[in-house]
């Protein structure tokens, strides 16, 4: 008599991801990271820009599945020039190449007339500003002598955060945080990722960059609270298109914009506090 019994279903980690995979995607990222950081800075630079690229064709993928077009000659172009610009220029010309950016793409979207005017545009400045511009502070942050440590610091306190929200909320999460917008964020994680944010902080202080610990924890609380925000925001984006996943390209991860929701929203608190705490070297 055969064994009619059902082969067995792999159970879900509580997560819901691939954890063998996201802990590789990962790992290759951040090395692909520090080996453009540990050789010249311009490298770095072009990693950012290509990500931003990956980032902003996921969103009007995404976006197009409403009826929503993104013109993407002058926002790919000037995606790459804000990255350039607010390397070489600063803050300034950033914002230059924002406007500039801005009112190209609306001659670019005039010609297809007046129905979904307004849509397209406005998803257009958001895509901009969320994207390109957000991401650019992490050149800010690197035009300094001791830019290369102020970017480790930065990476090192959003992954942190990320670790902390994952570790502590798989294992003692209980409380939704926003049940309606996120079901797997839970109170719990957020006190993880305060305190792995705060000592990591700490560490990239007395280590990295030379601050006072004190410092370090100011760093991990605004940069767990951006985080956290910058999840439930690429959260409530994803529901309001009705998609899971940006993509597919980062397995265990989703697409890239998967990835960047806490490094976009913690990227320009960090320039914040070590523009103004920490002078330039």
């Amino acid at each position: 008599m055969s064994d009619t019994r059902p082969a067995p279903v792999a159970k879900p980690n509580r997560a819901g991801r691939d954890l063998p995979a996201a802990i590789a995607v990962a790992a290759g990222l951040i090395a692909l990271v520090v080996a453009s950081l540990a050789f010249v800075k311009d490298l770095f630079l072009l990693v950012v820009a290509g990500a931003i690229l990956i980032g902003l064709w996921e969103m009007g993928k995404a976006l197009a599945h409403q009826g929503t077009w993104i013109p993407t000659v002058p926002v790919w172009m000037g995606a790459v020039a804000m990255v350039g610009g607010a390397y070489y220029g600063g803050p300034d010309v950033l914002i230059v190449i924002l406007a500039a950016t801005v009112l190209a793409s609306i001659l670019w979207r005039m010609p297809r007339g007046h129905p979904g005017f307004v849509r397209d545009v406005s998803a257009t400045v958001f895509c901009l500003i969320y994207l390109p511009f957000l991401a650019s502070f992490v050149a800010l942050l690197l035009a300094p002598g001791d830019g290369i440590r102020r970017v480790l610091t930065f990476i090192a306190v959003t992954i942190a955060s990320d670790i902390g929200g994952y570790a502590v909320g798989v294992v003692a999460g209980r409380h939704p945080m926003a049940p309606l917008i996120s079901p797997k964020k839970t109170w719990e994680g957020f006190g993880g990722s305060l305190g792995f944010c705060m000592a990591a902080g700490v560490a990239c202080m007395i280590y990295l960059v030379d601050g006072t610990w004190w410092v370090g924890l100011v760093l991990g609380i605004v940069v767990a609270a951006a985080g956290t925000l910058g999840d439930l925001a690429e959260s409530m984006i994803k529901r309001d298109l009705g998609i899971k996943d940006m993509s597919r390209v980062l397995p265990g991860h989703g697409g890239i914009m998967d990835r960047l929701d806490s490094l976009l929203a913690t990227v320009s608190v960090v320039w914040l506090v070590l523009h103004f705490v920490l002078p330039a070297v």
